[in-house]
């Protein structure tokens, strides 16, 4: 194992990137936000997104906050917008936390949930 690349010896012990991690953790505490299990308040970070018309998505769609720097694209409250916007209806309502790790995303196989990651993590 000494030998391999970080990526050969993840993928060898079938673990996540520390950006799939991170991704993974950002969006369960969004959820523990919006199902009001932190102290934290929904409307203290983010916005819900008004133009919730259509099909697509779910119901606590969050929209971003305009920016004039750098630095705030980086924000906790901006980098996870568009992968929690990503998520199904049925995902975003869940009824436990647990429900929520266990959902779509979280509980299919490795090879779904590094597809799946992947394509949240851009």
């Amino acid at each position: 194992m000494e030998g391999l690349s970080y990526e050969k010896r993840l993928r060898h012990l079938k673990l996540w990137t520390l950006e799939e991690r991170r991704n993974r953790r950002d969006l369960i505490e969004v959820f523990k936000i919006s199902q009001r299990k932190s102290i934290i308040g929904l409307q203290d970070l983010f916005t819900l997104d008004n133009n919730n018309q259509g099909t697509r998505g779910h119901t606590l769609k969050l929209s971003k906050i305009r920016c004039t720097r750098d630095c705030g694209k980086y924000y906790f409250s901006n980098r996870v917008v568009n992968r929690w916007n990503m998520l199904d209806q049925q995902i975003v309502g869940a009824t436990s936390l647990n429900a929520f790790k266990n959902g779509k995303w979280f509980g299919c196989n490795k090879k779904d949930q590094d597809g799946l990651l992947h394509g949240l993590i851009r």
